[in-house]
Formats: structure tokens, C-alpha cells, sequence
């Protein structure tokens, strides 16, 4: 699943910020939720990370490091802290990658959708998230 970002509207994927107490993967679940509104089940190692300016106020920007790591979405609510901020939508690995400006997170995608396509039971899942959620997974 792809969002898109409240500045300017660019595809991304759903991240956030470090959270006092809570570890990287679940700070990274509650962004899923808050952004999205998805719930699942986060993988507690990554597959990797990226980098991107952040646009900040004052036409500044800064650096980010974005750790990104898989979720295994169960489900999808219809209330969540920033419906209506954002356009969510669900993409085949290979358009979704193609849809991102870093070049380094569409790696990402890439790589993963890949592997992720060569495994029979995903594909099985896949298949069910499609009938499911009416959308690709």
C-alpha cells in the first residue's frame, strides 16, 4: 500500500517518527495505523532503509533515514487519525515502485515484491487480499 504524503501529495509508504517506549517496529505499526489504517503484524527485523528531505518549515529540509519494515496487513479500518489527509491505495509491487521518487525505497519494493511473488503461500494471501479488501495486496 502506498500513501500519499500530506505536503505534497507524492506516493510513499506509510512511516513516522521515533516514539518514547516504543521500539522501531512498533512506532512504525502505530504510523501504519494512524496513516492508513492498517492493522497486522510488523516483522522485527527490516528489509532495509532509505533516505529523503524532509521538507521543513522556512524552505529548509533535512535528511531522513527511514528504517522500512515488511507488514503483514490483516486488516484494514475505516476510521483512523488521518483519513481524509491522505489518499491511500493498494498497487502491484511493480507499479508501486514505479510510483515512489526515492530511488532507494522503489529498490526496496522491488526487491521485496519479488521475493514475496516467488513464494506460493503469499501468492495464495495475495490472492485472498485481493478478494478480501477488492484491491491488489
Amino acid at each position: 500500500m502506498l500513501i500519499t504524503s500530506r505536503d505534497t501529495g507524492r506516493w510513499v509508504i506509510p512511516k513516522g517518527w521515533p516514539m518514547g517506549g516504543l521500539s522501531p517496529q512498533e512506532a512504525a505499526a502505530v504510523e501504519a495505523a494512524e496513516e492508513a489504517g492498517l492493522i497486522g503484524e510488523i516483522a522485527q527485523r527490516p528489509i532495509g532503509s532509505y533516505h529523503y528531505l524532509k521538507r521543513l518549515k522556512k524552505e529548509q529540509s533535512k535528511s531522513i533515514q527511514v528504517i522500512v519494515f515488511p507488514f503483514r496487513v490483516e486488516e484494514r479500518v475505516e476510521d483512523f487519525k488521518e483519513q481524509g489527509e491522505r489518499t491511500a491505495r493498494w498497487f502491484p509491487y511493480k507499479e508501486a515502485a514505479g510510483l515512489v521518487a526515492e530511488p532507494s525505497l522503489r529498490r526496496l519494493i522491488r526487491d521485496f515484491g519479488a521475493v514475496q511473488a516467488a513464494n506460493p503461500i503469499v501468492r495464495t494471501l495475495r490472492n485472498y487480499w485481493a478478494w478480501r479488501f477488492g484491491a491488489y495486496a
